[in-house]
């Protein structure tokens, strides 16, 4: 194999990595803001300026877009709002990394059921064991708030479909599809902010921190993911995707001084595992499949 081809490969891994990051780090911070405007108030921010951000970066209104695909985007973008606003209502009630490992229930559904190796039920299994390990379990279960539950898990379903219909506009410029999915879900989830926060949301130090939030929290990570999807498969998206919980509780030690245990830091292993493992045994063919052999 070429250098070239390697690189080829590495690019949409390097992607997801890149976001599960930014998205980490840029929460972490964003729930800084709930004291003062809330969680709706807070993604309100977070996905108004990154769709701000993205339109003038890439101005899609230079590309044409057909009536399917301008539906296609609608539904990616809604998915997308409702994702952000039920995740964030969830962090007001319960654990940043419980949330996280909860709302993966969605795209390990996804990696599931789109699975088209056998070797992708093993780090299918790596991934779920980790994950496991992450919820809490046993006495620690009762101490969950059953709404911020029902509101993660509600994440997991719109994450889910975001994943799915991101694949129906893979086929377009990652700008393109992305600043026009993010503007409909700034329409979605900016009326409740409002509604929540009101002129709390013009304060112009709440401001300026929204719109760092949005930079590293949203407009990156959902960007680098656009690139992603147009090279995996749904399953290896979902499976390379199931860093995020691991990444989070690396950032909890680093940021927060949050200390995991033994079992914890068990389960970072196991989901890495799968990470490493998708990466392995993922076919070029198959990563290139639904996203761009798209049929509407």
């Amino acid at each position: 194999m070429t250098s070239s081809n390697r690189w080829a490969q590495a690019v949409p891994l390097l992607a997801v990595l890149g976001s599960v990051v930014a998205l980490g780090i840029g929460t972490s911070f964003a729930k800084q803001l709930f004291p003062q405007i809330g969680s709706l108030g807070t993604t309100a921010l977070r996905v108004g300026f990154s769709a701000l951000i993205l339109l003038l970066l890439w101005r899609p209104w230079r590309w044409p877009l057909n009536a399917a695909d301008a539906r296609n985007l609608v539904r990616y973008g809604i998915a997308l709002g409702a994702m952000n606003l039920m995740f964030y209502q969830s962090l007001s009630t319960i654990p940043f990394g419980v949330a996280v490992a909860i709302e993966f229930s969605g795209p390990l559904a996804v990696a599931f059921f789109t699975s088209r190796q056998r070797i992708d039920y093993l780090w299918l299994a790596f991934a779920v064991a980790g994950l496991g390990l992450l919820l809490p379990l046993g006495h620690n279960a009762t101490t969950l708030n059953p709404e911020g539950v029902m509101f993660a898990l509600g994440a997991a379903l719109c994450w889910a479909a975001y994943i799915l219909f991101g694949n129906k506009v893979g086929h377009l410029h990652a700008g393109h599809s992305v600043a026009l999915g993010l503007s409909m879900a700034a329409i979605t989830v900016v009326p409740f902010g409002v509604w929540h926060a009101g002129s709390a949301l013009l304060d112009p130090g709440i401001l300026l921190f929204g719109l760092g939030v949005a930079a590293v929290s949203s407009a990156i990570p959902i960007s680098l993911e656009m690139v992603a999807l147009k090279r995996l498969t749904p399953a290896a998206f979902g499976v390379m995707a199931s860093m995020e919980p691991a990444v989070a509780a690396l950032l909890g030690l680093i940021v927060l001084d949050e200390r995991l245990s033994g079992l914890q830091w068990l389960a970072i292993a196991l989901v890495m595992c799968a990470a490493a493992g998708s990466a392995a045994t993922a076919k070029p063919d198959a990563r290139r499949g639904p996203a761009d052999k798209i049929v509407v």
